[in-house]
């Protein structure tokens, strides 16, 4: 997994519409990326619906949402449409930017070891350095935990 402080690694993959989104395309922006496992499950729908609850925080702060699955574009289109998902979703059936990111890991399930997407969140910042990282993150705190970080950020900043 990439940690804080190196440069996140681009990707261009394709949107919810069919569009080629690539990650240099936001220098300039706070992007939030998210990794998630996979379109319509109950956790990623619940982090999915977080993110659009508090999209309007992040938009008005200027931070980009992503949300990445190996889910095709048509799967995203469909999800975003049923829960009214503002931000982008991209799609990731090769693996580029799961793997770069270092999220496809092993994971257990009932005793089973299976490959599969690690939920995690990177901050990155405007000029494409990972800020935070967030493995393991909870669906429904991911997007407010986000914010929270954010705030303390900005606090931060402001008293130095």
């Amino acid at each position: 997994m990439l940690e804080t402080g190196i440069k996140a690694p681009d990707f261009t993959l394709v949107n919810q519409e069919g569009s080629p989104v690539s990650l240099s395309d936001f220098i300039g922006k706070k992007v939030v990326l998210y990794f998630y496992p996979r379109d319509n499950t109950p956790g990623c729908t619940r982090q999915a619906c977080a993110f659009a609850g508090s999209y309007e925080a992040f938009k008005a702060h200027g931070i980009v949402v992503i949300g990445v699955s190996k889910d095709s574009a048509a799967s995203h289109a469909k999800f975003a449409q049923k829960y009214n998902l503002p931000f982008i979703l991209l799609s990731d059936p090769e693996l580029q930017a799961i793997k770069a990111y270092g999220v496809w890991q092993e994971k257990k399930l009932y005793g089973k070891v299976s490959m599969g997407v690690v939920r995690t969140t990177f901050v990155i910042d405007e000029k494409g350095v990972i800020e935070k990282v967030m493995p393991k993150v909870k669906p429904d705190t991911n997007a407010a935990d986000i914010l929270a970080y954010l705030a303390a950020a900005k606090e931060h900043a402001n008293d130095a």
